[in-house]
């Protein structure tokens, strides 16, 4: 009989992840919305990658940043592993709780936490709903409200819901065909290293339509931007200027900064020559935020 352990382990293998030898499932944590892998040895650290994402993006760091203890979250729906529990309603806002259920279950003592895209938002809300139960935070590329870069300045959550109600639409109903040649283009775009845009790429076509879709709406219309203020601990946000971006640097960070006003002390650094994916563009800039962020 094939046991719980043996296909998790056989699906993060299909998703291209090889974190280390020593890296192990939390047996003792059950969820139908995440699995957690845990990796190395140290301070506890909590890896949350983007939608559509596998765990896979963090490799290359947990290599180059030994001496503590990454607990590795794979969504359920994304890259292969089975919906689950988020096979229907909100992903994000579940999953934060989920995570925030392993954090105390497991006993780790106030873990950092980083999380790309929307593992950003993931991390937002877990600092803010369990101030707690983190001891700092970091976000790559997400923006506490990221309904405001789909509409006119005042955009607000329930103008802006009409819109990702039909991009809902029409992500559900793509043809397989269109799917993919969308999430080519779309991949292509967030990733300027040619080598890793195969595995971006791939994870995205391995993920669930509708759990992306819903996360997707779920994202645009969800606005943190309140429960910034909530956020105790130090946090580092990154950010890119977007390829293909209508504006220019000094526009998106003045963006940033008054996104992230109500974050006080927060620390703000955009990555130059990169784009969504700043631990593949640009890697050693990269590890080193983090090294500096974790130390």
């Amino acid at each position: 009989m094939i046991t719980r352990r043996a296909l998790l382990a056989a699906l993060f293998t299909l998703a291209g992840m090889a974190l280390a030898p020593a890296a192990a499932f939390a047996d003792n944590f059950k969820s139908d919305r995440i699995t957690v892998r845990s990796v190395g040895s140290g301070s506890d650290v909590v890896l949350i990658p983007g939608m559509g994402s596998s765990p896979r993006v963090w490799t290359e760091m947990i290599k180059a940043i030994p001496n503590h203890r990454y607990h590795v979250i794979q969504v359920s729906g994304f890259a292969g592993q089975a919906t689950g529990g988020n096979a229907g309603g909100l992903v994000s806002a579940p999953v934060a709780e989920e995570i925030a259920r392993y954090i105390a279950q497991e006993g780790l003592k106030k873990p950092a936490v980083i999380g790309h895209s929307m593992g950003g938002t993931i991390g937002i809300m877990l600092a803010a709903r369990h101030p707690q139960a983190v001891s700092k935070l970091m976000v790559v590329d997400m923006l506490p409200f990221l309904g405001a870069m789909f509409g006119p300045p005042g955009t607000t959550a329930q103008s802006i819901t009409p819109t990702a109600d039909a991009l809902l639409a029409r992500l559900r109903s793509a043809d397989p065909a269109a799917r993919q040649q969308r999430t080519e283009t779309t991949i292509n775009g967030m990733i300027n290293t040619v080598a890793m845009r195969p595995a971006g790429i791939e994870d995205s076509l391995n993920s669930d339509i509708d759990v992306v879709a819903r996360a997707y709406h779920e994202l645009v219309v969800t606005d943190l931007t309140p429960e910034l203020p909530k956020i105790a601990v130090p946090a580092t946000v990154l950010y890119v200027l977007p390829n293909g971006s209508p504006i220019g640097e000094a526009q998106i960070d003045g963006f940033y900064q008054a996104a992230y006003a109500p974050l006080k002390g927060a620390t703000l650094k955009r990555i130059p020559n990169s784009a969504h994916f700043i631990m593949w563009d640009q890697p050693a800039r990269f590890q080193s935020e983090v090294k500096a962020f974790l130390d």
